[in-house]
């Protein structure tokens, strides 16, 4: 009886929100996934401080380019037990309490940068906050994905890569304004401020439904769910599905022991991840100075035209939330792979020539600016969304733990590496063998990548499970 007069609440209050035009479901849904989306601005903030601080840390401690490396790469390190603890976390305490417990290692960690004695302790403290970093990965765009409706959902979940995109432009200004004094330490200690806004703001938003579920506390699950959509009876049917997933308990390690159909989806998730690593985009974000310098700009002409590059990433990204649930995946795949393969191969062939004008130098700036774009539009956003799709219910947590370690170990790999190969290689060979990478990366989109716009997570479910070629899962 109580639940029939709270529906009848619901409902009046929705006609009330119809009739003033203003739609308060929507706008409590955005609101929502923009506190999570808090975690992607963290991540995004310690990416984008690292390209700042890295030069002047060198200078300090007299770091080899091996050790630079590893300062950069241990985040990630970090970020990597963070993913694989995630999954268990999230599915033990729950999501909302996973990204408080992030959110509170972050402030410690991005804090223990800025006062730390050593290139060891520096280390240490990165490794700290990736683990924060890791976990928040891990745990947003899956709160993201349970909260949104099906017609929301790319971008709800896009809304992290949105955040990640944010925090490193913020990240960009900041080691811009502080470059003139040099200070590193300040560039790493503005990224407290956010994390304490992200601890108070979890304490806000409600419990995923499906977790609560998960948990035997279906009351206040349909309360929630009743609140965030358009009318009861969407919530109610909602719930039965959810219900009827959650009959199968999550058992991720034995179903990819013994189901071939989720090992499927447990390697396109991995191919996924690699694949948005592998385009480029972190070798831009970490070693932007490093390769504007390569194009013979002076140091604060670096650091400014790296905040350019911040901007253009955070812009395009902003496209992506609009496009992605009206053009689908595939197609904004396609066109960004091509973008950046291009741009990247226009890059190797101006410092192929020595970038002796300034006019080459424009166009290197240009084309970097066009990569950004294209990643920020495609790849960046939409593997975390198809990761949060494909994976089914019995193995959700143990598929995307596995896809955001693979993420992050991918990224220590390229974090470690890029110096050395831009070394062995050179600039051109380097940048050609990016764009070759990208071009690859279309092949692939087109035979494995399914489209799953509009679709349902149960329909997808029960489409890799009764083994539909991957391609063929969506639409």
């Amino acid at each position: 009886m109580t639940e029939q007069v709270n529906a009848e609440k619901a409902l009046s209050q929705q006609n009330e929100d119809e009739t003033s035009g203003f739609d308060v479901t929507r706008f409590k849904i955005m609101a929502i996934g923009l506190i999570a989306g808090l975690a992607g601005l963290l991540s995004g903030l310690d990416v984008g401080v690292v390209a700042g601080a890295l030069k002047f840390i060198g200078k300090e401690y007299h770091a080899s380019t091996l050790q630079l490396g590893w300062i950069v790469s241990a985040m990630m390190a970090g970020a990597s037990v963070g993913a694989l603890s995630a999954g268990w976390l999230s599915h033990t305490i729950g999501r909302k309490r996973s990204l408080f417990l992030g959110a509170a290692v972050f402030a410690i960690g991005t804090t223990g940068c800025a006062f730390a004695w050593s290139i060891p302790s520096l280390m240490f403290f990165r490794l700290f906050m990736g683990f924060a970093i890791g976990l928040s990965a891990f745990t947003a765009p899956i709160y993201l994905a349970e909260i949104a409706t099906e017609n929301t959902r790319g971008a709800m979940v896009s809304i992290y890569q949105l955040m990640v995109t944010i925090g490193i432009f913020i990240a960009f200004l900041s080691d811009t304004y502080f470059s003139y004094s040099g200070n590193w330490r300040w560039m790493f200690g503005v990224a407290a401020i956010p994390a304490v806004f992200f601890l108070i703001g979890v304490v806000f938003v409600p419990y995923s439904p499906r977790w609560l579920i998960m948990q035997g506390r279906h009351k206040e699950a349909r309360e929630i769910l009743v609140d965030l959509r358009n009318d009861t009876m969407e919530a109610t049917k909602e719930i039965r599905e959810i219900r009827k997933q959650l009959e199968t308990k999550q058992e991720g390690w034995k179903l990819f022991k013994t189901n071939n159909n989720f090992r499927r989806s447990v390697a396109l998730g991995i191919m996924l991840m690699v694949m948005q690593q592998l385009a480029g985009i972190n070798i831009v974000m970490y070693y932007a100075p490093k390769i504007l310098e390569t194009a013979h700009f002076d140091a604060h002409a670096q650091m400014w035209c790296t905040a350019i590059i911040g901007m253009v990433n955070m812009v395009a990204t902003f496209a992506a939330l609009g496009l992605v649930d009206r053009l689908g995946r595939k197609p904004i795949l396609y066109g960004g792979f091509t973008v950046m393969a291009i741009a990247m191969g226009v890059l190797g062939a101006l410092l192929n020539t020595g970038m002796t004008s300034h006019t080459s130098q424009l166009l290197a700036v240009g084309m970097l600016l066009i990569f950004c774009a294209g990643f920020a539009m495609s790849a960046g956003p939409l593997m975390w969304v198809l990761c949060s799709e494909i994976q089914p219910v019995e193995g959700r947590d143990f598929g995307i733990a596995i896809s955001t370690f693979t993420n992050w170990m991918t990224n220590l790999v390229i974090g470690v590496g890029f110096l050395s190969v831009l070394q062995t290689l050179g600039s051109a060979k380097t940048f050609w063998l990016i764009a070759g990478v990208n071009a690859l990366f279309i092949v692939l989109t087109f035979l494995f990548i399914p489209e799953t716009k509009g679709m349902s997570l149960t329909v997808i479910e029960e489409r890799l499970m009764k083994g539909v070629k991957l391609r063929n899962l969506g639409r």
